[in-house]
C-alpha cells in the first residue's frame, strides 16, 4: 500500500496576512469580544507569526491551522495577563458609518447573537469561533486543542445542546427583525 504525503507550497507572508486576516480578527473578537483589544492582539499574532514564519512548515499543517494555534497561544496569555475578558456595551457603541463592519452590532439579531456568546465560557465561544468563523474541520480543531477529532463533534452537539437550552421558550420571533 503506497501512502501519499501533501506537499504544500510555502506562500509568500503578504499573501497569508491578505488572505487570513479576517478570519484571524473575527476568530480573535469573538474570544475578547472588545474592539480595541482585538486589533491589538491580532497585530501582536501577525507579529509573532512574522517573525516565525520561517519556521513554519507546510507539510505538518495549513497556514491557518498554524495561525490559530498563535492566535489561541496569545488570547492564553492576554487571558492570564488581564483576566477577566473587557467587553463593550452595546449601549455605549459609538454609531458606525455605513460601510463600517462593527455595524452589525446595531442589528437586533446581532445583539442576541452577542449576548449569548457573552453567556459562553471562553472554550466554548473558541470552539464555535472555530467551526462558523474559521470553518476549520473537526480534526483541524482537534490538533488546535490536542483532542481527537470525535470530541470535537460531541463538544460541538453539547454546546448546540446549550445553546438551545439557553433560549427555550423564546419564539423565533424573538430574534427575527421584519424591518
Amino acid at each position: 500500500m503506497r501512502t501519499f504525503s501533501v506537499i504544500r507550497n510555502k506562500p509568500d507572508f503578504a499573501e497569508v496576512y491578505e488572505q487570513e486576516y479576517s478570519y484571524v480578527y473575527n476568530y480573535i473578537y469573538m474570544q475578547v469580544m472588545h474592539r480595541e483589544n482585538t486589533e491589538d492582539l491580532v497585530s501582536d499574532i501577525f507579529m509573532r507569526a512574522m517573525s516565525h514564519y520561517d519556521s513554519f512548515d507546510p507539510s505538518k499543517a495549513s497556514v491557518r491551522t498554524w495561525l490559530c494555534t498563535i492566535a489561541r497561544n496569545c488570547l492564553i496569555d492576554y487571558f492570564r495577563k488581564n483576566g477577566r475578558r473587557k467587553t463593550e456595551n452595546l449601549d455605549d457603541v459609538v454609531e458606525p458609518s455605513a460601510v463600517d463592519e462593527y455595524s452589525i452590532l446595531k442589528n437586533p439579531i446581532n445583539q442576541e447573537v452577542y449576548r449569548l456568546l457573552e453567556k459562553l465560557s471562553d472554550d466554548e465561544r473558541e470552539l464555535l469561533s472555530m467551526i462558523y468563523v474559521q470553518e476549520l474541520k473537526n480534526p483541524q480543531i482537534g490538533e488546535i486543542l490536542g483532542i481527537n477529532a470525535k470530541a470535537v463533534s460531541e463538544r460541538h452537539r453539547r454546546l448546540l445542546a446549550k445553546l438551545r437550552a439557553m433560549e427555550k421558550g423564546k419564539s423565533s420571533g424573538d430574534f427575527l427583525d421584519y424591518s
